[in-house]
């Protein structure tokens, strides 16, 4: 043996040393969250997943992270580990728009980890009505792009529902031209969410000018679509692809490389309050000039921020709009409780729609 494979050996050994403590300080947290399951179950009805607590946990971790290794990795292995631990204590039934292979998916398993029960369902609509009826405990769904705005369908289903937003999540989304084919010269025929289609414009105008554009319900739909059709092809994450053995004929054809998609987890809990936190709330105004305006100064004057305002149609009457705004903070802060309690005292309509922890600036990764 020379002295490069001693040293190699020595180092090697040394890792497989460190890889035995991890594995039995992993069980020993694991034996510690079923202990922690033990005193919920002796409390009536737990909670077994407690946003706020798992956001504290993970902040605090890449805080005090020094590396190697980036904050993004860092929460990634311990979001699997709590995971986990979670899933010894009850595991959780987390629907989502499916089919398998969607960018929603991947956002659900990037908030809860892997240790779930993912339920893919076929529509926005129909993961509402999963997590109402109890067939779920939560639910993720697209709620707005940072190209294309507002998943409309999203907003519109909190007016009508009694579930609460308990987290976000971000994902940078990559977009890729699959196919069966071997080239793009072969394809006639493009399936795709529509919302994708929007964000490859510029990409499609210029590469596939002459191909037919068919919207489905979700860019797994598409790529399965595509699997069943020759001649056609589909716009969807690079998961898609090995779900349905496609080829990848072009990758991160999304016009802007910083396309980012921005999902709530919704549920029926009440989410206390963690370091960093966000609002969200629905609410009319009169029919009279300055109405708008009267009712974001209960945000401007207790100095909180707001990070998006956007109108909807009521459904009640042609013209008449409902505003979705999320703001920084608690509803348990004094500041927002002020601010909550006017917009409630002043609206036509008003809607408490959940406090939770915010993403942090890596997550999105």
């Amino acid at each position: 043996m020379n002295e490069i494979d001693k040293k190699l050996e020595a180092i090697r050994n040394e890792i497989d040393g460190l890889d035995k403590e991890l594995l039995a300080l992993i069980n020993r947290r694991a034996g510690l969250a079923k202990k922690v399951a033990q005193v919920k179950d002796g409390g009536g009805s737990p909670l077994y997943y407690r946003p706020e607590r798992e956001a504290e946990v993970l902040r605090s971790l890449v805080d005090g992270n020094d590396g190697p290794l980036p904050g993004e990795q860092v929460s990634r292995i311990f979001q699997e580990v709590m995971s986990a631990c979670r899933a010894l204590q009850k595991p959780l039934a987390v629907a989502y728009l499916g089919p398998e292979g969607t960018f929603t998916e991947s956002a659900a398993f990037k908030h809860f980890g892997h240790a779930i029960d993912a339920l893919p369902v076929e529509s926005i609509g129909a993961v509402f009505r999963h997590v109402e009826s109890g067939a779920g405990d939560y639910g993720v769904v697209p709620i707005e792009n940072s190209t294309e705005g507002v998943v409309g369908h999203t907003v519109d289903m909190f007016v009508s529902s009694d579930l609460a937003i308990c987290g976000e999540v971000e994902l940078r989304i990559h977009h890729c031209l699959m196919a069966s084919a071997d080239g793009l010269e072969s394809i006639g025929k493009i399936f795709s969410h529509q919302q994708s289609f929007a964000q490859c414009r510029r990409w499609l105008d210029s590469n596939l000018p002459n191909a037919l554009r068919e919207t489905v319900a979700s860019n797994a739909e598409a790529a399965r679509r595509a699997a069943a059709e020759p001649g056609s092809g589909a716009i969807a994450g690079e998961i898609a692809a090995d779900d349905y053995q496609l080829r990848v004929l072009a990758s991160n054809i999304e016009d802007e490389p910083g396309n980012t998609t921005r999902f709530v987890v919704i549920g029926r809990q009440t989410v206390g309050p963690s370091s960093r936190d966000k609002t969200s709330v629905l609410f009319s105004t009169k029919d009279e000039p300055g109405a708008l305006y009267a009712l974001l100064q209960s945000f401007k004057k207790r100095g909180i921020n707001m990070t998006r305002i956007e109108s909807r149609p009521s459904r009640r009457g042609n013209w008449s709009y409902v505003f979705y705004v999320d703001f920084e903070g608690h509803a348990a802060d004094d500041n927002v409780k002020g601010a909550l309690a006017e917009l409630e005292n002043l609206a036509p309509f008003y809607k408490f729609l959940g406090s939770y922890p915010q993403c942090s600036a890596w997550s999105a990764q």
